[in-house]
């Protein structure tokens, strides 16, 4: 899909409802929603990061989703796909934070940025982060430039490939609460996402299916 054409499209988002969990849950381990339920004390002290996922067009004039492989580290997010964000810090809104964080992992200014609309914030237990997710759109080809101390690669998903059912896939994943369990994921540009971004992709792309 051209840019123009998803442009025009995408506006029609901010007036619609979020799909919320029941999208999320479709890529959830098995065991998330009732683990929810059972961490809802521990949500109210999480501390919280916001996220970005950003539309733009590339130098063809299509329509692409960047996403971030971070890098190997000591740490349950490393070497995970996921998209450019991290934790609020003082004084700042969510909205903020995701704006400057997408700046300062991927090198997209927050001028060349237009925040549409806040998605369904996502606990996750592991690291006690309560995620808020945001949909962006950049109008202008980015020049990308990655964190090196934490981004390992930028990912540039085609939005044709993200919107193609045939990407889900399982994957088999060893967690912090069952040992080799099989978890739903997209696969995307050799990557499988699974887990918490999973879930967050699946709202936006619910979402977007509702107005292309």
């Amino acid at each position: 899909m051209t840019f123009d054409t998803f442009h025009i499209a995408i506006s029609k988002i901010k007036n619609l409802k979020l799909p919320g969990s029941k999208s999320q849950f479709k890529m959830s381990p098995p065991f998330r929603e009732e683990l929810i339920k059972r961490q809802n004390e521990n949500i109210k002290h999480a501390r919280e990061a916001a996220v970005m996922a950003l539309f733009y067009p590339n130098k063809l004039g299509k329509t692409m989703l960047v996403l971030i492989l971070r890098k190997t580290y000591k740490g349950v997010h490393s070497a995970q796909v996921g998209f450019p964000g991290g934790k609020l810090e003082a004084n700042e809104t969510l909205k903020e934070a995701a704006i400057r964080e997408t700046y300062e992992e991927v090198g997209v200014e927050a001028n060349e940025m237009e925040v549409l609309k806040a998605m369904t914030p996502v606990y996750i237990p592991p690291s006690n982060f309560y995620v808020h997710p945001f949909i962006g759109i950049a109008s202008q080809t980015p020049s990308f430039t990655k964190q090196d101390e934490e981004v390992e690669d930028i990912i540039e998903v085609k939005l044709s490939h993200f919107l193609d059912d045939s990407i889900i896939t399982t994957k088999t994943v060893t967690t912090s609460y069952k040992v080799n369990v099989s978890v739903p994921a997209y696969k995307l540009n050799g990557h499988i996402v699974w887990g918490a971004t999973a879930m967050m992709l699946s709202e936006v792309k619910d979402l977007l299916k509702q107005v292309l």
